[in-house]
């Protein structure tokens, strides 16, 4: 049962990147989905998720109206869409996924973690 993000990198401010969370072992159509980030020297941060039908989204206020949750259940795949990014946005980004729905996110007990993607917004 496994988790693992792709396409992170280095991004200039103001630009964009497509995080994807792709599950293997396991289907995510029942699950919930989030990403949460980590900067150097904070403490882990709930970005954004996304209940297992996609009708019910959160987000976190330092990226309302910039990320986009969606998710692809026939790919097992879950995207963010990360546009006007900011060098505050630079952490590891983290999915992890669980049953339970994103009603009390980011305190959601979610079973299931990512290794984690660097992102890095710089110049």
């Amino acid at each position: 049962l496994q988790l693992v993000e792709h396409d992170g990198g280095l991004v200039q401010p103001g630009g964009s990147l497509r995080l994807r969370c792709v599950a293997s072992g396991f289907t995510i159509e029942h699950h919930s989905v989030a990403w949460f980030r980590q900067a150097p020297g904070k403490e882990r941060e709930g970005v954004s998720c996304i209940d297992s039908k996609g009708g019910s989204t959160k987000y976190t206020d330092a990226v309302k109206g910039r990320f986009t949750i969606s998710r692809h259940n026939g790919q097992n795949t879950v995207f963010l869409q990360m546009n006007s990014l900011k060098p505050e946005d630079t952490a590891v980004y983290y999915c992890a996924a669980d049953t339970a729905s994103c009603g009390i996110f980011p305190d959601v007990p979610f079973d299931y973690w990512g290794q984690g993607i660097e992102v890095t917004v710089s110049s």
